[in-house]
């Protein structure tokens, strides 16, 4: 594969905030690529213990002397560090380029034959969905995406061809870098406050993406998505539209679904109004289904027999932390979860109803970033509610200053919605009340993009603690004033 001319002259490349699934799977690329890759961030984490683990050195901690100590050649960031940071400073002192995670993904996919799929929700799973196709077609493809792929137990890999399947980032509009030869959208829905200030930033923000791939080349959509359909109005003359959706009006669409006890759905599949056979699936909900359809479209407009594209998805496992199985304790089981914004809260919950009918259904939330909590508790409070009790942990910063919004926002809400609601202090506070509010046959689902992805493991870890008694026994479990157990 060709190495792009940004890179001339590049050979050691240092990574600040190497710690995160975006940045890890950059320097799984680049290290794949023959470069030099080490890195830095403020705690470990699974991804810098796999990165060791593969050679690339990863320092705890930010700092000036890593840039002596390193000599790179190149520094690249990640969003979640300040762009004035002192050790990004000490690199242009020495005169070193200082670019974004982005960008320098950006150099690598447009040098490719590139399949980026945006949205923002959905992308992670659709991307692995997608790389796995291609990978069973015989395409070897270089995969990047946000989270650990089940099936290969990595995060990104170097394919022999010039095909790059990427999860492409809106966050901070960097995904207007890129130049797909396929595009795909799995949705249009405003996130990311601190970037975009309305719903119609996004949608802007989404047609310059767009209109930014390759000339001639299909954009497969999920037209289902109010979003994307702000999105449709923009390209209703674009030969290369590709539409997904529910039932046989869409170019690909999904019919007749089957909910398979203990997860995974089965639904047909149509092309042009022609059913081209049933989809059989292990992953659970109804925007799997969704991210499976809009996989085979794009797969198919590479060459991939539907046939193929089948097989592929009845065998995938799934992406870490997106409605993963984590284990059971004294009959309850336990899922982890990334959703952080209303909608994918909504969409999980919905998800292990459809899972464990009848079973109660515990989560815990942990807010991602005040920004997000500000704009959204009230929506928050509402998609909770689809749970039959819910914790709620302190905001998550993700490097961002603390401001005056607070999980209790949402508690409060939910409080005077009448909804079992438990405001906890931090995540040993939420691990003592699970232990009295939890019982046999209960759902246990963590939510949330941040450290609240080890709770679930370490609730599994800490033993049997849980009175012998049913779940219906803890249904009419009381809450004080204050939200206690």
């Amino acid at each position: 594969m060709k190495v792009p001319d940004e890179f001339e002259g590049i050979e050691r490349v240092h990574l600040m905030g190497i710690g995160g699934g975006g940045m890890s799977a950059l320097a799984l690329l680049l290290g794949g690529r023959g470069f030099a890759v080490e890195g830095c961030d403020l705690a470990r984490s699974d991804y810098t213990v796999k990165l060791e683990e593969l050679g690339i050195p990863c320092i705890v901690g930010h700092s000036p002397s890593h840039i002596g100590k390193f000599s790179p050649q190149l520094v690249v960031y990640s969003g979640a560090v300040d762009s004035n940071h002192e050790e990004l400073l000490a690199a242009r002192a020495r005169g070193i380029p200082t670019v974004t995670r982005g960008l320098v993904l950006s150099w690598l996919f447009n040098a490719s034959r590139g399949i980026g799929i945006a949205g923002t929700h959905g992308k992670t799973t659709t991307s692995s969905m997608i790389g796995l196709i291609l990978e069973s077609a015989g395409y070897s493809p270089t995969l990047a995406v946000g989270a650990e792929v089940c099936d290969i137990g990595v995060n990104a890999r170097v394919g022999e061809s010039d095909f790059f399947v990427a999860e492409i980032d809106e966050s901070d509009g960097s995904f207007e870098f890129f130049n797909p030869a396929v595009t795909v959208v799995t949705n249009v829905d405003w996130d990311h406050v601190n970037y975009f200030h309305t719903r119609e930033d996004v949608v802007s923000a989404f047609i310059r993406f767009v209109k930014a791939r390759k000339p001639g080349t299909p954009v497969v959509v999920c037209a289902e998505d109010e979003g994307v359909q702000s999105l449709m109005g923009e390209l209703r003359n674009d030969p290369g539209l590709v539409t997904c959706g529910w039932g046989k009006s869409w170019n690909w669409g999904a019919f007749d679904v089957a909910r398979k006890a203990g997860g995974g759905v089965v639904f047909s599949l149509s092309r042009g109004g022609e059913t081209l056979g049933r989809v059989d699936l292990n992953v659970s909900g109804d925007h799997n289904i969704m991210n499976a359809l809009v996989a085979c479209a794009a797969a198919s407009s590479l060459g991939v027999p539907f046939e193929t594209a089948a097989a592929t998805l009845h065998g995938f496992r799934g992406a870490r932390h997106r409605l993963e199985k984590l284990g059971e304790r004294d009959g309850v089981q336990v899922i982890d979860d990334y959703a952080h914004h209303p909608t994918e809260i909504m969409a999980s919950l919905s998800a292990m109803r459809d899972v464990y009918p009848g079973q109660r259904l515990v989560a815990v939330f942990q807010p991602h970033r005040y920004t997000r909590t500000s704009a959204f508790y009230r929506e928050i409070a509402f998609a909770l509610e689809a749970a039959d009790a819910a914790l709620l942990l302190p905001i998550y910063a993700a490097g961002e200053n603390s401001q005056e919004i607070t999980s209790e926002a949402i508690f409060d809400i939910m409080n005077a919605d009448g909804h079992p609601s438990v405001f906890c202090r931090d995540e040993d506070d939420a691990l003592s009340k699970l232990d009295s509010l939890l019982g046999r046959g209960d759902i246990l689902i963590t939510l949330g993009a941040g450290s609240i992805a080890h709770l679930g493991e370490t609730y599994l870890k800490r033993g049997s603690r849980l009175p012998q008694r049913s779940s219906v026994d803890y249904n009419s479990t009381e809450l004080d004033d204050g939200g206690r157990i």
